[in-house]
């Protein structure tokens, strides 16, 4: 009864995971698949995170760039402005660069909105699945041992029945 605790705290916990031999315990084939399932699923998280913190940190970057970039180019319109007309040109052309940049800017902001919005769907079923198993499971192991104590009944009563007929 208390291995069978054990067992359920575990698998509450999300630490194992597998189906269950005959009489109720984990076969060790099943711990490896658990394990391994275990193993895979933090992997992909680890990936998971890993690709949101690049995709962050190439934004930051990005943002970083700009920024240092509109400030350079806000202090050239300044030394522009104060200059001779033949300079408009340059300022022009300063200026649909930063116009340009806006325009990439955004996207790669929508991006990763995006991107971190699928993760978090992604990672919701993902623990909706988790606890429609864990559920399964805990019901699996109540019909086993359920099936157990009727068979232990049945052989009981059949036992008595032999020793009655002797």
């Amino acid at each position: 009864m208390q291995n069978q605790q054990q067992l359920q705290t575990l698998m509450q916990a999300g630490q194992i995971s597998g189906s269950l031999s005959f009489n109720g315990n984990l076969s060790k084939e099943d711990e490896e698949m658990s394990k391994s399932a275990l193993s895979t699923f933090k992997a992909k998280e680890e990936e998971i995170e890993k690709k949101k913190l690049e995709v962050k940190e190439k934004v930051q970057a990005q943002l970083g760039r700009i920024e240092e970039e509109t400030r350079r180019l806000a202090i050239i319109r300044e030394e522009l402005e104060s200059l001779s007309d033949p300079m408009k040109k340059e300022v022009s052309t300063v200026r649909k660069r930063i116009d340009i940049v806006n325009k990439e800017l955004k996207p790669l902001g929508q991006t990763c909105q995006k991107k971190e919005r699928e993760y978090k769907e992604a990672l919701e079923a993902f623990n909706e699945k988790h606890k429609e198993k864990v559920q399964l499971i805990t019901r699996l192991m109540e019909l086993v041992g359920e099936s157990e104590k009727m068979r232990m009944k049945k052989l009981e009563e059949l036992s008595k029945s032999v020793e009655t007929i002797r």
